[in-house]
């Protein structure tokens, strides 16, 4: 089940259900924040699988007396899994988005759950945060919204901040360098958005929103920045068609 579904009426999202003059660019605003868990539902294939496995990971990972971070926490659905896959161990969470929105609905979700795992929310840009003490930091779609410039550098701190044996699980939208594969598993994921009830509309002018927004990295840039920033082993440990989840291990 949704981490989130059942804490509030999710509305559906139709925010480009009607034509526009103009398709401003994608922002994580109010009209976002109150359809965002059926956004990502009907967009993004294996949320769910992701949201589970990031938990189960947490739960091996997580080391006592230490901190966790959710880099571009949105609603807090990563944050919540972590939190619930914590076994005292005297830890502390993290959690981060540079949205006030996100971060206020968030707050609202983390108060409706009992536990005894603290967790501060921060309105920050998590290309500014310092990490430390750290053994699992979590980037759950939000690195491809980064400048690129900046990639390499968070990951570099990240990976300072993190524990000896302490992971970075990274879920990103990525492409393939083979143009046939591309489009192959572009014509997947349209087929997903609208089995998904998606229109040719709302699919067109999302896609328009999120241009020169949304930059995704292929797989091998994304081992490769692994490797260069120090990590000693880092994988795939889901994919479905064109997003990808990452653990990297220090």
């Amino acid at each position: 089940m949704n981490t989130l579904s059942h804490l509030t009426q999710q509305q559906k999202d139709t925010l480009y259900a009607q034509a526009h003059e103009a398709v401003g660019a994608f922002q994580f605003d109010e009209s976002v924040v109150a359809v965002f868990p059926d956004m990502i539902q009907r967009s993004v294939p294996g949320y769910q699988t992701i949201l589970t496995g990031i938990g189960e990971l947490t739960k091996k990972y997580a080391q006592n007396s230490t901190k966790l971070y959710d880099l571009g926490c949105s609603l807090g659905a990563a944050t919540l899994t972590m939190r619930r896959s914590i076994e005292s161990k005297s830890c502390e969470i993290i959690a981060i988005d540079n949205s006030e929105a996100m971060i206020q609905r968030a707050q609202e979700y983390l108060h409706a759950y009992h536990s005894e795992i603290p967790v501060h929310l921060h309105c920050a840009d998590m290309t500014k945060v310092p990490i430390e003490n750290a053994s699992v930091v979590v980037i759950n779609f939000t690195l491809q919204f980064i400048d690129p410039e900046q990639r390499e550098q968070l990951l570099t701190t990240i990976y300072q901040g993190l524990n000896p044996g302490g992971i970075l699980i990274l879920s990103e939208k990525i492409h393939f360098e083979d143009k046939a594969l591309q489009e192959s598993i572009e014509y997947m994921h349209l087929q997903f958005k609208r089995a998904n009830g998606y229109s040719e509309l709302e699919i067109s002018q999302k896609r328009s929103s999120l241009e020169n927004v949304l930059i995704s990295d292929t797989e091998h840039t994304h081992l490769e920045r692994f490797k260069k920033v120090g990590f000693k082993t880092s994988g795939i440990w889901f994919q479905a068609y064109n997003f990808s989840s990452f653990i990297a291990i220090k």
